[in-house]
């Protein structure tokens, strides 16, 4: 069982459920996935870049990544149907609480000039986060990075708000800004 989860179940879940005042442990927030996408714009004319993408995701997550691919045609961006765009990954069950292990750990502490992270969810209580370049993943070498390409990072609750789902990550010792330097 991965570290982070044992620690959710046995310590975390009760102190939430007294912190929020619920009775019912089902009502508790619970993280359901972690998706991981990179858009690789250049993948349409370096076949390489879509290669490198997909192999630092699958370094990352430790588990196969799928190749997004256009939905439609654009012309001012010379994009076909069916073109390959980029990639993606989604984390359940021990990988995800270890990549998220991991996140808080290792990565965020790693992020150039690391003032906290915003408090940014969506209104239904997912947690979205954006990284420049992959770098700060000590799984990736310097070899995969010809250039540095963005990455998205998702996190999907069940059961909860947007102040349940901080609250959770709260427990989980995600690095939040301080609501005083949030507002400056």
């Amino acid at each position: 069982m991965a570290r982070l989860r044992e620690q959710y179940l046995n310590e975390i879940r009760p102190r939430l459920q007294e912190r929020l005042g619920l009775k019912n442990a089902h009502a508790l927030p619970r993280l359901q996935k972690i998706s991981l996408s990179m858009g690789i714009g250049g993948a349409k004319d370096n076949k390489k870049l879509l290669e490198n993408g997909v192999t630092i995701l699958e370094k990352i997550s430790g588990q196969k990544a799928v190749v997004t691919r256009a939905r439609r045609s654009i012309a001012q961006f010379r994009l076909r149907q069916g073109m390959a765009v980029g990639a993606r990954v989604t984390l359940r069950g021990v990988r995800m609480y270890e990549f998220l292990d991991r996140l808080v750990n290792v990565v965020i502490p790693r992020i150039r000039d690391f003032r906290g992270m915003k408090r940014h969810f969506d209104g239904r209580g997912n947690y979205s986060m954006g990284l420049t370049e992959q770098s700060v993943f000590p799984e990736v070498g310097t070899d995969l990075l010809e250039f540095p390409m963005g990455m998205n990072i998702t996190l999907t609750f069940a059961g909860g708000s947007d102040e349940y789902s901080a609250a959770l990550m709260e427990e989980f010792s995600f690095p939040f800004r301080r609501p005083d330097e949030e507002a400056a």
